[in-house]
């Protein structure tokens, strides 16, 4: 690479003329050089028409977010080169199809646009329309000077499946678009380069959030999953079905998000580990649902991928909207967890502690990601299949035998009441919506007292419970002249920040909800100016901060246009905030 530590490439064109496919073999073959990378696709709501994007930022060391600025652009139509061309840098390229379209002046301020005449070149080479793009990514190859034997190997085991029929195809338009590149655009006038690592990393994986979610519930014991497809959440379902048979699990994507949560209900309620994923929108229909599972104290683990609402709002972009909704959705007051994770690796380990707080606790447990990290592909070392499975006060039949009058409900100091799973003998129980005795049986307000002892009972778990969340994260020194606050997916775009923020530190919240006082004051004591960074509009965990401890922060940022935070752009607000006010 040139100075630059992280090289950014994009793709723009039509939808439905499979850019991201030929984007994720480029990002796999840069992967299985040694690099490593992190993408994000835009794309409109929609099956065909419409402007779709796929950008990949590049680094021979770990990268965590995407960059806005970017080196090479590949635009397949006049619309893409018009919305990308802003983002290309000086000394930056841009190749068009010059089949499609021509732009009007090929100078753009010390960017350079070359023609690649993408169905001149499929037609001499004997290659079908939709192998196109694989001849963008030849030419971005030559241009790169990358190791184009890496990513034919890289195409031979994407298409493996699909017979070798596809494979020579696909290898024969990356080569088309490579001796094309090497002869017509002047590779060796374009300054960045792409070179293979020598001593490769040989633990890396290129993986998104939604599939190391999928493989934390695995690895947690997880056994059933009921889920309806909701965009950024819907890849979970597919990686499970995809993965049922080896996994053991048991995966149906029912007719609608109020019976998934249901099924969800039973299958934990029978003793098994049991999951159900949406988005917002979802969500908002599994509410009642919600609050069985509070008040049978059912163990129950909740994926919600936020994107942009109310309503419909973006279906395909990302936000932070939905943390203040979860922490009070549902009727009554019950406890709740959300768990919040920052990127693909922590979505694994925090999806293995969702189960065992759900089960230890009997409470319904969400884990709170977005579309941005759901989607996003990211290269992060394989995690250790090193779970703990905790599976709480469960009791066996020898338990059941030494008691007499089995109480589901028992009145315990801890709040938790030992669980009988079904069809064990001596544990035969009722697990009621409606408030209940300790053994299960309705009772209506004339029994004020038990009625009040069985809330107190639910809520004296919350003690024990704050003292095993994930504590905040500091990131950087340990005091500095600025601290930025910030929860979930914003953790990637902050800690590329920080590279040229040698004043600032970060503290990374996992565990948003419930929230400790007594840990949070501790984890940001000292600190002169705490900075909220969130990708909504009201500053949601701000609020809740200062709602539950009465910290309250010294500046927000906010970013609520349906788009992820970029790393120049906090690095130029903080340079602000600091120039500002000192």
């Amino acid at each position: 690479m040139t100075k630059t530590e992280v090289l950014t490439w994009k793709i723009g064109g039509v939808a439905g003329a499979g850019q991201q496919v030929a984007g994720l073999i480029f990002a796999k073959a840069c992967s299985r050089g040694g690099l490593f990378t992190f993408d994000s696709s835009e794309y409109p709501s929609r099956i065909r028409g419409g402007l779709v994007t796929y950008r990949l930022s590049i680094s021979n060391k770990p990268v965590t977010a995407i960059y806005r600025s970017t080196q090479l652009l590949i635009a397949l139509t006049q619309e893409a080169f018009d919305y990308c061309q802003p983002d290309v840098v000086s000394g930056g390229v841009i190749l068009y199809d010059s089949d499609t379209f021509k732009p009007g002046r090929k100078g753009f301020d010390g960017i350079k646009a070359y023609p690649l005449p993408l169905k001149k070149l499929g037609d001499e080479a004997g290659i079908p329309p939709l192998a196109a793009n694989m001849l963008a990514i030849g030419a971005t190859v030559a241009l790169l000077k990358y190791d184009l034997a890496i990513v034919r190997q890289t195409i031979a085991e994407v298409f493996r499946d699909k017979g070798s029929e596809v494979v020579v195809m696909n290898q024969k338009a990356v080569q088309a678009g490579f001796d094309y590149a090497r002869k017509n655009l002047e590779p060796g006038k374009f300054p960045f380069t792409l070179s293979p690592v020598k001593n490769r990393p040989a633990d890396k994986i290129l993986v998104t959030a939604s599939d190391m979610v999928a493989l934390g519930a695995i690895s947690a014991g997880c056994k059933f999953l009921a889920s309806y497809p909701m965009t950024p959440a819907s890849p979970i379902l597919h990686d499970l079905i995809n993965w049922a048979e080896k996994s053991g699990m048991f995966v149906i994507q029912p007719e609608d998000e109020i019976s998934a949560i249901h099924m969800a209900i039973g299958a934990a309620y029978a003793g098994v580990r049991s999951m159900t994923a949406t988005s917002g929108g979802g969500f908002a229909l599994m509410t009642e649902g919600l609050a069985l599972a509070a008040m049978t104290e059912t163990p129950l683990v909740i994926v919600e991928g936020q994107r942009p609402g109310p309503a419909t709002g973006l279906p395909t972009w990302t936000a932070q909207g939905d943390l203040a909704y979860l922490t009070k959705a549902g009727h009554g007051e019950f406890i709740r967890v959300i768990l919040a994770p920052g990127d693909a690796a922590e979505a694994y380990e925090l999806t293995g502690q969702a189960f065992n707080l759900a089960e230890k606790y009997q409470i319904p447990v969400f884990i709170l990601l977005d579309k941005y990290i759901l989607e996003g592909h990211q290269s992060i070392a394989v995690p250790a299949n090193n779970f703990k499975i905790e599976r709480g006060e469960i009791l066996t039949e020898k338990d059941l035998a030494g008691i007499k009058g089995y109480k589901r409900y028992l009145n315990t100091k801890t709040g938790i009441s030992p669980r009988a799973i079904p069809g064990c003998r001596g544990g035969i129980h009722l697990a009621n919506s409606d408030e209940h005795d300790e053994f299960g049986y309705s009772i209506e307000g004339f029994s004020a007292k038990v009625v009040a002892e069985q809330a107190e009972k639910r809520f004296r778990k919350l003690s024990r419970l704050l003292a095993e969340l994930p504590k905040p994260k500091l990131f950087g020194p340990k005091k500095a002249r600025l601290t930025l606050l910030g929860w979930g997916s914003t953790k990637g775009p902050v800690l590329e920040a920080m590279k040229d923020l040698p004043q600032v530190n970060y503290l990374h919240i996992t565990a948003p909800w419930p929230m400790s006082e007594s840990t949070m004051k501790k984890a940001l004591q000292g600190q002169r100016r705490i900075v909220a960074i969130e990708n909504n509009f009201t500053g949601q965990f701000a609020e809740i901060l200062r709602g539950q401890t009465g910290i309250k922060v010294t500046d927000r940022i906010s970013k609520y246009n349906g788009a992820q935070f970029y790393p120049d752009e906090i690095v130029a607000q903080v340079k602000r905030l600091i120039t500002s006010k000192g």
